[in-house]
């Protein structure tokens, strides 16, 4: 049995879910979202309380997709209730970051400042260097953080570039270092 699958999935206040044939949609004061379910996954729902039910408990396949479904609708009820968040640091001489509308202008030591637009259901919010990703959706709020550290990734001789806030740079000594 799959214990992540057999977990309860707790529904806060202002959260609703609803089920029409294999699609799911939750809805909170963050927005809205929506997944396809696989035929054989089952999401009963007694009032705050959901969870998970499968065809096969047997099933290796149908194990593994059972404790998936389950943690992504927990992140589905977690993100409309809390957004989700990625913060990303901006290093190096002359690299800045401004937030006009719903666009992120970069400069990043290119010749040309980057336009880098947000989809939708995502914002950002600019800190002096530091960008923080905000949004319902953990898949694309990730997926944005990656695309953005992707324009710049951080090099180890002066850790200039784009890094996660948490994310360790392991710094090499260059040249100078060999010579002695």
């Amino acid at each position: 049995m799959s214990r992540i699958g057999k977990k309860i999935i707790v529904i806060p206040a202002g959260v609703e879910i609803n089920q029409t044939g294999t699609t799911l949609t939750v809805k909170g004061p963050k927005g809205t979202l929506t997944r396809e379910l696989l035929p054989m996954i089952k999401v009963n729902i007694n009032g705050a309380v959901a969870n998970l039910t499968i065809d096969n408990p047997e099933d290796q396949q149908q194990k593994a997709y059972w404790g998936l479904f389950r943690k992504l609708i927990a992140n589905m009820v977690n993100g409309v209730a809390n957004n989700f968040s990625k913060k990303l640091e901006i290093n190096g001489v002359g690299y800045r970051v401004a937030l006009s509308g719903n666009k992120l202008i970069l400069n990043l030591g290119y010749s040309h400042p980057i336009d880098f637009p947000l989809p939708a259901g995502i914002s950002a919010v600019v800190e002096n260097n530091q960008i923080t990703i905000l949004g319902a959706d953990n898949e694309l709020v990730g997926q944005v953080a990656a695309n953005i550290r992707k324009l710049r990734k951080p090099e180890p001789y002066k850790g200039k570039g784009i890094k996660y806030s948490d994310e360790i740079i392991r710094r090499k000594s260059g040249k100078a270092a060999k010579a002695a």
